[in-house]
């Protein structure tokens, strides 16, 4: 029907994106900032914020938290999130990206897992406002960073002086973390239940999925992992539609199809039959037969040796690095696979990715 005026109608102007709001701070889309959340005063009177820094996208997206330092000794997230900060693809990011590289701001500066109080940070969620420092930090990451987030990954490493192979742990019961898990593309995905009082348990109750991933070991840069964590926390953006793939050149030979996650339903740890000294030479990611020699245990003096065995067949996902054990120490850790022959072939396929400089890697796609 003709306007009545004779004049064409104003063209409807769609306004721009709201701006994201943490810690009293406003951030425009198509911005970022660094926001400190206030936590406490050391007592010395120096005080301790949780730095968040935010990439609000100028279009509208999921948002995604992605952390680390939990355990303040656990580094290698914290260059992941370095790195993936200063990749070029979050101006065309599409929702809301929160990196919180060191949450666990006390332990971090010490070199140490725990906080003041000796707590384990990853086993006081949801924590409490009025609660022990380690409730009070817990309580301050949920309100001011999962609570305004849709999806959430949260990067560890083993404790110190024992190493993780790559993988990814994922109650995969959720539908979407299931999704997700295999998104990430870590070599290994283990279905692992959610502890009381970690941050994934209070996360997924607050209906966001999470994932943990996990490589290497504390106070430690390992370079595989962190390049699989990042070409991880990409997948899972990508997944999400976060981020988009730009169209490569074709020119080069088809790469062989990449193989998917292996899958273990299940994972037990061999512990130390008896103190002494530990030699073994197996290595994370190595694949474990029945009744496999894992490594021999002798005294100082070398006139006795106590032979360490695998239980069942799997995937050694992670070791102790320290020759010296007691009796009850966790040596090795394996996991279960449905398909031991199978997951050694993938897993040793992954090592070949790992090693080679892609054409993605040199277009700042990863």
């Amino acid at each position: 029907m003709q306007n009545p005026t004779g004049q064409r109608p104003a063209a409807v102007v769609k306004e721009r994106r709201d701006p994201f709001e943490i810690g009293g701070v406003t951030i425009p889309a198509g911005t970022r900032r660094t926001v400190d959340l206030p936590l406490s005063l050391l007592s010395n009177h120096t005080p301790m914020t949780v730095p968040v820094h935010v990439v609000h996208g100028r279009k509208e997206g999921p948002r995604l938290f992605v952390c680390s330092a939990l355990h303040g000794d656990e580094i290698n997230g914290v260059e992941i999130i370095r790195r993936l900060l200063q990749l070029q693809r979050l101006s065309r990011l599409k929702g809301t990206l929160l990196a919180v590289p060191v949450v666990n701001v006390y332990g971090f500066v010490s070199n140490t897992r725990y906080l003041p109080d000796r707590r384990d940070l990853n086993r006081s969620f949801p924590g409490s406002a009025n609660g022990s420092l380690a409730g009070q930090l817990a309580n301050l990451f949920l309100q001011e960073v999962v609570s305004r987030s849709t999806h959430g990954i949260d990067l560890h490493t083993g404790a110190i002086h024992r190493t993780n192979f790559p993988q990814v742990r994922a109650d995969l019961t959720n539908p979407e973390v299931l999704r997700l898990a295999y998104a990430f593309g870590a070599p290994l995905v283990l279905d692992a239940v959610l502890r009381e009082g970690s941050l994934r348990q209070s996360a997924i109750k607050q209906n966001v999925p999470t994932l943990t991933y996990e490589a290497g070991e504390a106070l430690r840069f390992d370079e595989s992992g962190i390049r699989v964590g990042l070409r991880g926390v990409l997948h899972v953006m990508g997944a999400l539609g976060m981020l988009s793939t730009p169209e490569i050149s074709t020119k080069k030979p088809e790469k062989k199809k990449k193989m998917a996650s292996v899958l273990a339903r299940a994972s037990y740890w061999v512990r130390a039959p008896s103190g002494g000294i530990l030699r073994t030479s197996h290595l994370p990611g190595e694949r474990i037969n029945a009744n496999a020699k894992l490594g021999s245990i002798f005294d100082p003096f070398g006139e006795k040796e106590i032979v360490v065995t695998a239980n069942n067949p799997g995937i050694l996902i992670g070791r102790t690095n320290l020759p010296v054990v007691n009796q009850g120490d966790a040596l090795f850790h394996i996991a279960s696979v449905v398909d031991v022959a199978v997951a050694e072939k993938s897993i040793e396929q992954f090592r070949e990715e790992v090693e080679e400089k892609t054409e993605l890697e040199d277009l700042d796609i990863v």
